[in-house]
C-alpha cells in the first residue's frame, strides 16, 4: 500500500520555518517523517524554539539576498537532494495606507513578493536535475480580500498595510504561472493561504480577537496546527497529481 501522507526520505527545505505559524509547519513535517532544513537570519531563535533536534537543522539565509539563498541551496542539495521548498519567509516595514514611504512600500514588497520569486527561481535547477520537486508558497487571504476595515477602527495598531496584501496577491499569480512553466519539468507549484492566525502576543488583546472571530465560519481564530495539514498534504505524494492551485486555510472568512 502506498504512504500518500509519508514524507519518509523526503528533504525538505522552509524559509522562516522557526516563527508563530513556521514552527507548528516544520514540526509536523517532521512527525511525517521529512528531514527539515529551516532557513532564517537568527540560529539563536532557531535553537530556542525547537528542543528535539532530531531530523531537524538550520541553515544560516537572508531570503532578500539571492547570493545567499543560492549559497544555501547548494550546500544544502549536496549532502541530501532537496525534495521540497516552503516559501514561508517575509518581513516588511511600515503600515499606514496614507503616509507609508516609498521605502517603506519597496521594503514590504521586496520582503514578502520579491522574496519568494528569488527562492523559487534557484530551486528550479536542482528540481529539473532531480526530475521533480514541489514548491509551496505561502499568501495570505489579504491576498485574496480586502480587509474589513471595521474590524481595526478600536484596534489601528493591528492595521494590515496595502503592499501586504499586493505582495500576497502577486505570490498567488506567481503559484499559478510557475505552476504552468514547470509543469512539463514535473514541479509542483501551489500555495497555502492562512486567515487568521493571530500571534500570541495579539491574542492578549481580547477585543481584537472577538472581531475577527465574528468573522469566521467557525467562530474562532486558527490555531497554528490548523494550518500545517495542508503543508503535509502538498509536500507528500497525495498531492502528486495537483499544482497551481490554492487551499485557503481561513476558518471560512473568505467564503462570506
Amino acid at each position: 500500500m502506498v504512504q500518500t501522507f509519508s514524507l519518509d526520505g523526503k528533504t525538505v527545505v522552509i524559509t522562516g520555518g522557526y516563527g508563530y505559524l513556521g514552527k507548528a509547519i516544520t514540526e509536523s513535517l517532521r512527525f511525517h517523517g521529512a528531514t527539515v532544513y529551516v532557513l532564517g537570519r537568527n540560529q539563536e531563535s532557531f535553537e530556542s524554539t525547537f528542543d528535539d533536534k532530531q531530523k531537524l537543522f538550520f541553515y544560516q539565509c537572508d531570503v532578500s539576498d539571492t547570493e545567499s539563498i543560492k549559497n544555501a541551496f547548494a550546500e544544502i542539495n549536496a549532502m541530501a537532494p532537496i525534495n521540497v521548498l516552503i516559501n514561508n519567509a517575509f518581513f516588511s516595514k511600515g503600515q499606514s495606507p496614507e503616509t507609508m514611504t516609498d521605502e517603506d512600500w519597496a521594503t514590504g514588497i521586496d520582503g514578502t513578493l520579491n522574496s519568494v520569486f528569488k527562492c523559487i527561481r534557484e530551486i528550479i535547477p536542482y528540481f529539473k536535475a532531480s526530475g521533480s520537486g514541489k514548491i509551496i508558497n505561502v499568501s495570505s487571504m489579504y491576498g485574496m480580500v480586502a480587509p474589513q476595515f471595521e474590524v481595526y477602527d478600536d484596534f489601528p495598531q493591528f492595521l494590515n498595510p496595502p503592499h501586504y496584501g499586493a505582495a500576497k496577491a502577486g505570490i498567488l499569480q506567481l503559484t499559478r504561472y510557475y505552476a504552468t512553466y514547470l509543469g512539463k519539468s514535473n514541479i509542483n507549484v501551489n500555495a497555502v493561504t492562512p486567515g487568521p492566525f493571530p500571534s500570541e502576543t495579539v491574542q492578549k488583546t481580547e477585543g481584537f480577537i472577538k472581531e475577527l472571530e465574528a468573522r469566521t465560519s467557525l467562530g474562532r481564530i486558527g490555531k497554528p496546527e490548523d494550518l500545517a495539514g495542508a503543508f503535509v498534504f502538498l509536500a507528500s505524494g497525495a498531492s502528486n497529481f495537483i499544482t497551481g492551485q490554492n487551499i485557503v486555510v481561513d476558518g471560512g472568512w473568505t467564503s462570506k
